[in-house]
């Protein structure tokens, strides 16, 4: 089900930026009991976003108080929500664009990801590279046609999920996860700074390293730095981790900070 400013809805207007040129920012939560785990997060990201896109007039109040609102009637399940820079403008202009609308939906998680949390998963190496952009790097906007080709890509192959890397041939994350890696104590997780998304769970999963005997690194680096890694595995908000087996010719086995860091992952955060 659809909500459109709150109000349950089948259609949104032909004019809205977010269909002519994807004007807009999303995020998608996980539901546990009908109640969004990392709410808060989720708002700063929605309003960093909107800020980074010149998106103004959002009630942030209202916002939220729907976001909670259709969390109800998920269950244990996820809510995505969006904000488009509504109708107006002329072309690409955003004047006179000032009445963002607010778009809501919900449904049941990924069966899949609890099987592949158990048995692990496997990338494939994407021949899609992410364009550097440092100005919308980070921010999970509406322009998603890089991430379709990748995913157009893996269903040509057996793999679970794609590694992804930039123009560069520099690591970024996945088709729709964040990425990281051990070698013994040091974990490793690439840079944003140029391109990808800064997911929440990426973000918790940081905060939980910062707190442990591993350390840390943001890095720039090439795929063959995988070669050596003791373990990899990737997450996002409704995985949300997932340890990984194989990428293209490297496999892995260890699952020693796979296993540290779930329960932390799994936990709700209000």
């Amino acid at each position: 089900m659809f909500w459109l400013n709150g109000k349950p809805a089948e259609t949104i207007p032909l004019d809205d930026r977010g269909l002519h040129y994807g004007d807009g920012c999303f995020t998608t939560a996980r539901c546990v009991q009908g109640k969004i785990d990392h709410l808060e997060a989720h708002l700063n990201r929605m309003q960093t976003a909107c800020e980074q896109l010149l998106i103004g007039n959002v009630n942030w109040t209202v916002w939220r108080d729907e976001f909670l609102f259709v969390a109800r009637s998920a269950g244990d399940g996820f809510v995505k929500a969006i904000i488009t820079r509504g109708s107006g403008g002329r072309g690409y202009s955003i004047a006179g664009a000032d009445q963002p609308r607010r778009i809501f939906t919900n449904g049941p998680l990924p069966p899949q990801y609890s099987q592949w949390q158990q048995n692990g998963i496997s990338l494939a190496i994407s021949p899609i590279r992410l364009g550097i952009n440092t100005t919308l790097a980070g921010i999970k906007h509406l322009n998603r046609l890089e991430q379709v080709l990748i995913k157009a890509s893996l269903e040509q192959t057996d793999a679970h999920e794609a590694l992804v890397l930039d123009t560069k041939d520099r690591l970024v994350e996945c088709c729709a996860a964040n990425l990281f890696w051990r070698k013994g104590k040091q974990v490793y997780t690439p840079s944003l700074e140029y391109a990808g998304v800064n997911g929440l769970m990426r973000q918790r999963i940081m905060a939980l390293l910062a707190d442990s005997v591993y350390e840390l690194a943001v890095v720039s680096e090439p795929m063959q730095t995988l070669q050596d890694a003791d373990e990899v595995f990737v997450c996002n908000s409704l995985m949300p981790l997932l340890p990984v087996n194989e990428v293209g010719e490297y496999h892995f086995h260890s699952r020693q900070l796979a296993n540290y860091l779930l329960p932390g992952c799994l936990s709700p955060v209000a």
